[in-house]
């Protein structure tokens, strides 16, 4: 008996726990309801509670631990003039930009509350059977009247949204530019006063390919984590007045998308900071071949070796990233089979209406476009960071301190 008391305990407990939900289940209820219950109320919390705290036992470990002596900081706490932390870079030349952008991103959140609200309300108050007039300053609207007036309401709420998110684009895009212009001038400037170094070669690849994606991060900064996150948010708050275990549900594969996602953006990481020092190699040897006196039958063997070289780190590259992409992809997928497994048990045990349900799935297809905008912004943040500490490489010299700078700094 003691060693089966793990097992009913464990059982009574996700009984209590959709108790106080406000759903009662018991040995007449459907067998597969009781291990979904036990997955969607205890396993998934219980998964992301272990990662919110490792998150935090992470940072709270990075943030004590003493630097060493090849990693301290200047006095200064920049290189060549620019801060040795991105972030810190971004929000002291674009602060006073990201605050319309931060004002503009918020006043879209109401709007997609009522556009999610929207269609549940003309499902059941207006396409039910049981509809009752509605009096709307006075006069009583038919059911006809009532949804003209629904679908009127839903129509302005996605123009305004549509309109929101175009004048967002148009802001971030002038940022981004004004951002990388600034950030080009500077290294020009600074390599104009470094005469007669090997490096000068790069200048032409640092300021294109290498700080361009900076730019659009920049611009991406403050409105993406705040558009996306509250939207992500907005939709979760409304499946969860809808049903909080269909909210709780929502939430189900979230934990393995935030453990496994993370992981293989390491390793795109590793395969970047590899790719961006053989492109770095490359260009120094084909400017080495401007010269005719200097030019050497063996550099296109190098050469074609180096090309060779950059193909495989870029498929590598592909490969982990597509993965990331699938497997982001199947997991995001299998969420709606706990809608409409427990959901439709939900609607035929008269807890939450055909309504509702349907309003919680449409909500979830718009709930997976926030998480994954939230995850290449993750990735962008990775991608960005890696190549301004090239650039800041570049700047410091060869025997510039940043080359040990720890990832963490940038």
């Amino acid at each position: 008996m003691t060693a089966e008391h793990p097992l009913p305990h464990y059982h009574s407990f996700a009984h209590e726990a959709a108790k106080r939900l406000g759903f009662s289940y018991d040995e007449t209820s459907p067998e597969w309801v009781h291990p979904a219950m036990h997955l969607v109320l205890l396993l998934a919390p219980a998964l992301l509670a272990v990662f919110a705290g490792y998150l935090l036992i992470r940072a709270f470990r990075l943030r004590r631990r003493p630097p060493s002596a090849s990693q301290a900081l200047p006095a200064s706490g920049s290189v060549a003039g620019l801060d040795r932390n991105l972030l810190a870079h971004i929000v002291r030349t674009t602060r006073r930009q990201q605050f319309p952008l931060l004002v503009l991103s918020l006043s879209l959140l109401p709007v997609l509350y009522l556009s999610l609200e929207l269609p549940k309300q003309i499902v059941n108050n207006v396409l039910s059977k049981s509809h009752a007039p509605l009096n709307l300053l006075g006069y009583d609207l038919s059911a006809a009247q009532h949804l003209a007036v629904l679908s009127g309401v839903f129509l302005l709420a996605i123009t305004l949204n549509g309109a929101g998110k175009y004048l967002l684009n148009v802001l971030k895009g002038r940022l981004a530019e004004r951002c990388l212009r600034r950030l080009r001038l500077h290294i020009y400037r600074h390599w104009r006063k470094q005469t007669g170094r090997t490096r000068k070669s790069e200048l032409v690849q640092i300021p294109g390919q290498e700080a361009e994606p900076i730019g659009g991060f920049a611009a991406d900064l403050a409105a993406l984590p705040v558009t996306q996150g509250g939207t992500l948010l907005t939709i979760l708050l409304f499946m969860f007045i809808q049903d909080p275990i269909l909210g709780a549900a929502a939430l189900t594969i979230l934990p393995l998308q935030l453990f496994l996602l993370p992981y293989l953006q390491r390793i795109v990481n590793r395969l970047s900071r590899e790719r961006i020092q053989e492109m770095r190699r490359l260009a120094r040897s084909l400017a080495g071949q401007l010269n005719p006196e200097l030019d050497y039958p063996g550099e296109v063997l190098a050469t074609a070796a180096a090309l060779r070289q950059l193909e495989a780190i870029r498929r590598r590259i592909h490969r982990v990233k597509f993965f990331a992409k699938a497997l982001n992809n199947f997991l995001t997928a299998l969420t709606p089979f706990l809608f409409y497994s427990l959901g439709g048990y939900f609607v035929l045990e008269e807890r939450i209406t055909l309504g509702a349900l349907i309003a919680v799935l449409a909500a979830h297809k718009d709930f997976s476009a926030p998480l994954k905008e939230l995850f290449r912004f993750y990735q962008q943040h990775e991608d960005t960071r890696i190549r301004y500490k090239e650039i800041l490489i570049f700047l410091a010299g060869p025997d510039g301190a940043v080359k040990n700078t720890p990832d963490d700094c940038i």
